[in-house]
């Protein structure tokens, strides 16, 4: 047990496995269902009071139920929702904080701001909260827990990036609400193969070098990780085309499912 491990003396109760592992449906299938009630409010009353609603629902539903998702895959998890939750907006605020003054001070300094500088600069800035994680609390006995806490960081950065893209849009066509949604929704997603993937592989790959007491083998695990996530993501943000995101989502999300399904085994061992 998870108690036992950590030295703590009270039992905590097991969570149903099977009931769990199905638990992303009902929380995706009442996600839509809401973002459907509220964008039809809009339609019949336009009241723009409900625009942000809209926008936030249709942001945070796909990115919530794959976080929910990778959650029930495997019953060795033990995060909190609180915790989880934490790392969410923790990670995704102080990511994007950190990343918008890094890129800002690139392409003030060489005047353009490369793919390569972009996955570099995010791929970093969303491990602040995973290493602060991993050196400050408990939870890091755990590859699996690695992974989740990296999933809801990169869902967390996610989420905010794709609000912002919507509130651009929404300036730059003067309130035209039907470009907007198009753009939140197709980036929502594809943040499970896109954000989620690369953070969760990073921070599984931290916390099996942190199993390894950083011997030779887990300092070049969690260096070669953090490469490949920053090469795909500077492929993703170089592709420019619906086939090239396509070809980088499916191999960043088929690495990650590689993973989850590593730990489930694992965790059977």
């Amino acid at each position: 047990m998870t108690a036992e491990r950590y030295g703590i003396a009270e039992k905590v109760a097991p969570r149903s496995p099977h009931a769990w592992r199905w638990a992303w449906l009902p929380v995706l299938l009442v996600g839509i269902g809401l973002f459907i009630a509220v964008q039809q409010a809009l339609v019949i009353t336009g009241n723009p009071t409900l625009v942000p609603t809209l926008l936030v629902l249709g942001t945070l539903v796909i990115p919530v139920s794959f976080v929910v998702y990778v959650d029930g895959r495997n019953p060795a998890y033990d995060l909190p929702l609180s915790v989880l939750l934490s790392c969410a907006l923790l990670g995704g605020v102080l990511g994007a904080a950190v990343a918008s003054v890094l890129e800002f001070d690139t392409m003030r300094r060489s005047g353009a701001l490369p793919a390569l500088s972009i996955g570099l600069i995010e791929e970093a800035a969303k491990l602040l909260v995973p290493i602060a994680i991993l050196i400050f609390t408990r939870y890091r006995g755990d590859i699996a827990d690695g992974l989740l806490i990296g999933v809801a960081v990169g869902m967390g950065f996610a989420v905010l990036e794709i609000l912002g893209y919507g509130f651009v849009i929404l300036l730059a066509t003067g309130g035209d609400l039907s470009d907007a949604e198009g753009v939140l929704l197709l980036r929502a997603a594809l943040s499970p193969a896109a954000h989620a993937a690369w953070t969760g592989l990073a921070a599984a790959a931290l916390w099996w070098g942190h199993s390894q007491r950083w011997r030779l083998r887990g300092l070049a695990a969690a260096a070669g990780t953090f490469l490949l996530v920053v090469v795909l993501h500077t492929f993703w943000v170089a592709a420019h085309s619906w086939y090239g995101y396509l070809i980088i989502g499916i191999i960043s999300l088929a690495l990650l499912l590689r993973q989850v399904h590593r730990n489930v085994l694992s965790s059977r061992a």
